[in-house]
């Protein structure tokens, strides 16, 4: 689809190469018998497509030296959207590759280590700004809706009026990552609210309508709310909307809840993924005081 302005994307520029169209037809046979989300795919797509449009061609006829001359120009840019595509196009082209060239898909790509970078986390009173920080009602209940439920940006996005069951006080996330439906809290407060935005707006599908063709609120949109509340809340630390998934299971773990209950609230399939949060919450080793509080208190 075209963006309003009536550019291309970079998806659709790509397609007109000889044989990008089959490029993806591969890729999303690969994303349904590998399970992966639709958003797994499009990162994956958009980061194979912009190194098809530097060669004009499509990966089989890209060379092994000219991928390597890609990769090196994105390594070598300091830009936090260089890395990423990076990485996408290293896991795009082994996804691409699987199953049909699979020793070029497995061997030739360069691994990627995992940055061992620990969740940022908000606390209390950054919260409370954050959340009071936007104009709009509307805007104010998604960030306060996701900070009570953990919820990822795609699951906030396809929420549905029917998902809320405000008797039971529960949260139906339907087919989420990894295809996983589950059942989550509804916190009290954002219930309160959510009845004063449904009477008001009154959605009929999608709890938040957007301007996109399907008609659900943009990742785009949920991007500018969470920046323009930061900068007005002024706070300092790096965070976007997943850190509002973090800070909720950080929050729980400090508040006693096990950390298996908390794996199943968040939708993780390896409890290794939820066992991060250990490391953030205010524990025992965190909590221990600094020498220098004690330095001249002859103590």
């Amino acid at each position: 689809m075209n963006t309003k302005k009536g550019k291309l994307t970079i998806e659709e520029r790509a397609l007109q190469i000889d044989g990008f169209d089959k490029v993806i037809s591969i890729m999303k046979q690969q994303m349904f018998l590998r399970n992966h989300s639709q958003s797994t795919l499009n990162n994956y797509v958009r980061a194979i497509a912009s190194l098809c449009l530097r060669f004009n061609k499509i990966p089989d006829q890209i060379s092994d030296s000219e991928v390597n001359e890609y990769l090196n120009q994105l390594t070598n840019s300091s830009t936090p959207p260089s890395i990423s595509t990076f990485k996408h196009t290293i896991f795009g082209l082994r996804y691409y590759f699987r199953d049909r060239d699979n020793e070029r898909g497995k061997n030739f790509f360069p691994p990627i280590k995992k940055e061992q970078k620990l969740p940022i986390i908000l606390n209390k009173t950054e919260l409370r700004d954050l959340f009071s920080s936007p104009r709009l009602f509307k805007h104010r209940l998604i960030l306060t809706l996701i900070y009570s439920a953990g919820l990822r940006s795609s699951e906030l996005i396809n929420l549905r009026v029917g998902d809320i069951d405000f008797e039971r006080k529960t949260i139906h996330i339907h087919q989420s990552k990894h295809y996983k439906d589950r059942i989550v809290p509804l916190s009290s407060i954002v219930a309160y609210n959510l009845r004063k935005y449904l009477k008001k707006d009154n959605p009929t599908y999608w709890l938040f309508n957007g301007n996109s063709a399907d008609g659900k609120f943009s990742r785009t949109g949920l991007r500018w709310i969470m920046r323009e509340a930061v900068k007005k809340a002024s706070i300092k630390k790096d965070v976007s909307l997943h850190s509002l998934r973090h800070s909720y299971a950080t929050h729980l773990l400090e508040q006693g809840v096990n950390i298996v209950t908390i794996k199943e609230l968040l939708g993780h399939t390896d409890i290794k993924t939820t066992i991060t949060y250990l490391h953030v919450a205010l524990n025992d080793v965190i909590r221990t005081h600094s020498p220098m509080d004690r330095l001249n208190n002859n103590e």
